[in-house]
């Protein structure tokens, strides 16, 4: 833990910057000058073309996003025109037994027409096997809303892992089907900034969502990330290597 001393004057940095930046630019994942990367009204990603679907979608949601009802459900998906090479398409997963799944989901993007809209987007959709999707998925997704009400804000970069040299495609773009996905949560408002990782297999889980937590430090370790790297060093290096479960699921210890 920090000291009282040493802590103050990080969250003091961090202050200022956040002062200066926005919240969800600030804790973008690092990358490269000239990556494909693409900023939309409610996230920011990096497109894979091999992969046909991102490398990591990134977004900061806050209270107030959850709690809007502007904009209804779309379900309407589109491939990206924001994509020079072109996104995958219906014709991919038309009759692939996957779910289209979202990274950032649509019921963090109901503060805006453009936002819904725009989650439907192919980029930012990965195939899932239905039963993750609708399950343990659905449920990590109804906790980080929950976690975001209850913090004012939370930072969240999720994407697909592929762990084999080949792996299954789908559709005539081949959109490769990932073995695992994970997300990374940062509240970075809290008295005491905490973060939190997760890497779910593509399937149906066989325990319950505690169980696939990890520190930040392990999932960077695993997909070749650096989630939150505009962090001040006297905090990144406490949070991101800190596996403290019962910060974030309390009643379960």
């Amino acid at each position: 833990m920090f000291q009282p001393l040493a802590q103050s004057s990080c969250i003091l940095l961090m202050t200022l910057r956040l002062f200066f930046t926005n919240g969800g630019e600030l804790f973008l994942p690092a990358f490269e000058p000239g990556a494909p990367v693409h900023t939309y009204t409610g996230y920011t990603l990096r497109y894979n073309e091999r992969n046909e679907q991102p490398d990591w979608v990134a977004y900061e949601l806050t209270a107030q996003e959850v709690y809007s009802k502007e904009a209804e459900r779309s379900n309407r998906f589109l491939p990206d025109p924001e994509i020079p090479t072109g996104s995958a398409s219906d014709a991919d997963y038309r009759r692939s037994g996957y779910d289209r799944g979202h990274l950032a989901p649509a019921a963090d993007m109901r503060f805006s027409s453009s936002a819904m809209k725009e989650c439907f987007y192919y980029s930012n959709i990965s195939p899932q096997d239905p039963s993750f999707n609708r399950g343990i998925w659905s449920s990590l997704e109804e906790q980080t809303r929950d976690w975001a009400m209850e913090a004012g804000s939370v930072c969240i970069t999720t994407g697909p892992l592929f762990y084999g040299e080949y792996s299954p495609v789908i559709g005539p773009d081949r959109v490769a089907v990932p073995d695992f996905f994970f997300k990374a949560i940062l509240d970075y408002r809290s008295a005491t900034p905490k973060a939190i990782a997760f890497i779910i297999p593509n399937r149906k889980a066989d325990s319950p969502l505690p169980k696939f937590a990890c520190s930040v430090d392990e999932a960077e370790r695993l997909s070749g990330l650096d989630f939150f790297p505009a962090l001040p060093d006297c905090i990144e290096t406490t949070v991101e290597a800190t596996e403290n479960i019962s910060l974030w699921f309390p009643e379960d210890h």
